[in-house]
């Protein structure tokens, strides 16, 4: 249960991290409504190729809508919007992921404490089954 609060905790800090990286380049942090949020938690990746994949497909589609309304279009003024639409949605989507990890690991917790309650511990455990043992021989 110990080591599950830690890695919750190390999560935590590593939302906070992007958060920064948000804030620092001001780019936008999606809100709880936001449908790319739902559709990110909705598709069920399963790998990290899967994330990258479902980014660059709706970080596109933004970019060229973006590009067609920058007033120079220059390659340079099209790499750095698409540079930081890409950016804005590889923090957020690392966003989401954490939270529904943060999520999953509350829920584990949980589970870890209620099963504490009801078996006991490591040790408590261990020294039920070392006396059943010894009672059966």
């Amino acid at each position: 249960m110990k080591l599950t609060q830690v890695a919750r905790a190390s999560l935590e800090e590593l939302k906070l991290d992007y958060e920064d990286f948000l804030r620092h380049r001001k780019l936008k942090m999606w809100d709880r409504n936001n449908p790319l949020r739902q559709q990110l938690i909705d598709l069920r990746c399963h790998t990290a190729d899967d994330v990258a994949l479902w980014i660059r497909k709706v970080s596109y589609k933004d970019r060229h809508v973006d590009e067609e309304n920058v007033s120079s279009h220059t390659m340079s003024n099209k790499s750095t919007l698409s540079t930081k639409i890409y950016s804005e949605y590889s923090a957020n989507a690392a966003l989401v992921l954490l939270n529904v990890a943060c999520t999953l690991l509350d829920l584990q917790v949980e589970r870890l404490a209620l099963d504490f309650e009801n078996e006991g511990g490591f040790t408590e455990r261990l020294y039920k089954v070392r006396t059943s043992k010894k009672k059966s021989d």
